[in-house]
């Protein structure tokens, strides 16, 4: 039990990285490389606020919202909308932002390297022990939990049950249909960019609470935002948490029971495994 607790408490916050990125790539269609340097770039701002004027992690996710959400807003239409609005396909756009995002997720990194150095950052904030059914965990990451349910949950509340939100839903199924019944294609994209890459900024302050991070650590959270996207279905809320709670408790599982070091290559099996069987991902329903 224990371990399955902490898997969910790593996985909820999983949950908050993906759909940063599920919201990029199933509405906007841009497959963002660079996500993972988003959520760095968060976790530094929410460790320099907290070091230099000792203020929360909690207080900060409300400064790395807006100014995260406006980036990409910017990054969006100054970088990205050319390449949407030249793409002739879909594929053709999928290959056009990957290359475009590798060198961001570059060039982010350097920035960072230069403002910031290169030695990993972390704090102690709510380091203390809480009791959960008998065992103790770290308070800090069950607050972060706390934060991703409730987040994810006013997210998936707004897709499902906002005019808004359905606009975003017509959006990631078919970009022409929507453009058939009035949706501002254009502009619906550019906010779900935007959003994701606050989403996944917001994680990265939240988790920078019990995490230590580097500038060059974001790759590694790309790299699962993304298994975690191929597995829950591109576009779907709902596959996109339970597929994070899944690989955070099997990570949890096995660095426990076998070896930490094989957390990574247990989540690219999960990835694996997924693209064989269930390519359409946990909830998707087979082609016809």
């Amino acid at each position: 039990m224990d371990i399955f607790i902490i898997g969910l408490l790593l996985g909820g916050t999983y949950a908050l990285i993906a759909m940063g990125l599920n919201l990029q790539y199933g509405v906007a269609r841009i497959m963002n490389l660079a996500n993972g340097e988003m959520l760095v770039a968060g976790g530094f701002t929410a460790f320099w606020f907290y070091t230099a004027g000792n203020i929360s992690p909690l207080l900060t996710i409300f400064i790395v919202a807006p100014v995260a959400f406006a980036l990409n807003w910017l990054i969006y239409r100054i970088m990205l909308e050319p390449l949407v609005r030249r793409a002739k396909s879909r594929g053709q756009l999928e290959v056009d932002s990957i290359l475009a995002t590798f060198g961001m997720s570059f060039i982010a990194v350097g920035l960072m390297l230069w403002a910031f150095g290169g030695d990993y950052f972390n704090y102690s904030f709510l380091a203390v022990p809480v009791t959960i059914m008998g065992d103790t965990y770290a308070q800090n990451r069950v607050l972060a939990f706390v934060c991703a349910v409730v987040i994810c949950a006013i997210l998936f509340a707004w897709i499902n049950y906002s005019r808004a939100g359905l606009s975003l839903r017509a959006l990631a199924v078919s970009p022409e249909s929507a453009r058939l019944v009035g949706i501002d294609v254009r502009q619906r994209s550019a906010i779900a960019f935007a959003l994701g890459g606050a989403i996944t900024a917001v994680g990265g302050a939240l988790i920078s609470s019990f995490l230590t991070l580097d500038a060059s650590t974001g790759v590694a959270f790309t790299l699962k935002a993304l298994i975690i996207v191929i597995m829950g279905g591109v576009g779907d809320v709902r596959g996109t948490i339970v597929a994070a709670l899944l690989l955070g408790v099997v990570e949890t599982l096995v660095a426990s029971l076998i070896d930490p070091g094989l957390t990574l290559a247990a989540a690219y099996t999960l990835f694996i495994l997924t693209l064989l069987f269930r390519p359409q991902g946990l909830f998707g329903r087979k082609p016809s």
